[in-house]
């Protein structure tokens, strides 16, 4: 089975504060029923009030991203059997966020 990346940047969240409320109710549901039916891998936002850091192998820290980088929003990894499963399940989680979804397949791994 493959895993598939489920996402949306913060900006395609453009809602009023009571679609929301009822967005993270019915985004926690769609979730809920992932990890049912047993293809939940693990899923969050990113926390916008941290800081990136870019870490080098001298350990070498510095506040930046590569150019042109850019992970904000949520985003959900689900293991299932096709791409037709991913995007049934990308078109519930974008029913439940109100916004479109980004998909993306992970390349095969043996150690994960």
């Amino acid at each position: 089975m493959t895993k598939y990346l489920i996402s949306f940047p913060a900006e395609a969240m453009v809602l009023s504060d009571a679609d929301l409320e009822r967005a993270v109710v019915d985004s926690h549901a769609v979730i809920e029923e992932a990890k049912a039916a047993g293809v939940y891998v693990f899923g969050g936002g990113i926390d916008e009030q941290v800081d990136p850091v870019l870490v080098s192998a001298d350990h070498t820290v510095s506040v930046s991203v590569y150019p042109g980088s850019r992970l904000n929003g949520g985003f959900t990894v689900l293991e299932l059997p096709s791409r037709e499963a991913a995007i049934e399940w990308a078109a519930k989680i974008a029913a439940a966020c109100r916004c479109p979804q980004e998909l993306r397949a992970f390349m095969y791994n043996p150690a994960s």
